[in-house]
């Protein structure tokens, strides 16, 4: 007897890739807290690489929406966050690997957008609760074409900036990353077999902060491109 799927099964979550027909199957997210000293700093807390390693929460690759959309304010919050962020984009298996052998993995580099529930982030860091509910939620992934690393080899700086309504209000480098993506990919490995498909948003800077609806928020990543993303009325 065969078995038949009680409900049409999870359609595969499919990333552009810059100037190629093909796409990038989504895997899974991964997310990196408070890489940036001074958005630490802006959040409360502060981060010493000395005693401290780094922490990932994670986000449903349901939660993929490609740049230049436009989205709903979501729902249950009053203080709805950007959070613009250098994505890796992971295109080899890797378990445990170490720095030397991390860049072999990176399938290529995105813009990306973290956007954040904050009220209901931090009522449950209050808590002592998971995040879920402040991160993990409909249209939180927001992601521009992913430009393969053949095109712009291994990246380690470069001018990370974000705009609402053609105001800056992020503006940074990737060199000030507390762990590069080197250290993030092997530290990373040691806890997860990462796969093809799978994304690592590595942290925002220092200016995030609320839109609301209307609003348009552009961003930008040296020799990685652009995004787009519009707030509903």
């Amino acid at each position: 007897m065969t078995n038949k799927l009680a409900f049409p099964a999870k359609e595969p979550v499919l990333a552009k890739i810059a100037d190629s027909d093909s796409l990038f199957p989504v895997h899974r997210i991964f997310c990196v807290g408070r890489n940036y000293h001074a958005h630490a700093t802006e959040m409360g807390v502060t981060v010493d690489k000395s005693t401290q390693e780094p922490f990932y929460f994670l986000k449903d690759s349901s939660t993929y929406v490609a740049s230049g959309s436009s989205i709903e304010y979501p729902p249950q919050t009053a203080n709805y966050h950007y959070e613009m962020e250098f994505v890796v984009a992971i295109g080899k298996a890797g378990f445990n690997v170490n720095e030397d052998q991390a860049e072999s993995l990176i399938f290529g580099y995105a813009c990306g957008l973290d956007m954040t529930r904050r009220d209901l982030q931090l009522k449950a860091r209050e808590t002592g609760r998971p995040w879920d509910l402040g991160k993990d939620f409909e249209e939180s992934s927001i992601l521009a074409p992913i430009v393969p690393i053949a095109k712009t080899g291994v990246l380690t700086e470069g001018k990370i900036e974000l705009a609402v309504n053609g105001e800056i209000k992020q503006s940074s480098d990737l060199n000030l990353l507390i762990w590069n993506v080197r250290e993030i990919i092997a530290h990373l490995s040691k806890f997860y077999h990462l796969q093809p498909g799978d994304l690592i948003y590595t942290g925002t800077p220092d200016g995030v902060g609320p839109v609301i609806k209307g609003d348009h928020i552009t961003g930008s990543i040296s020799n990685i491109g652009k995004i787009d993303l519009k707030i509903s009325i």
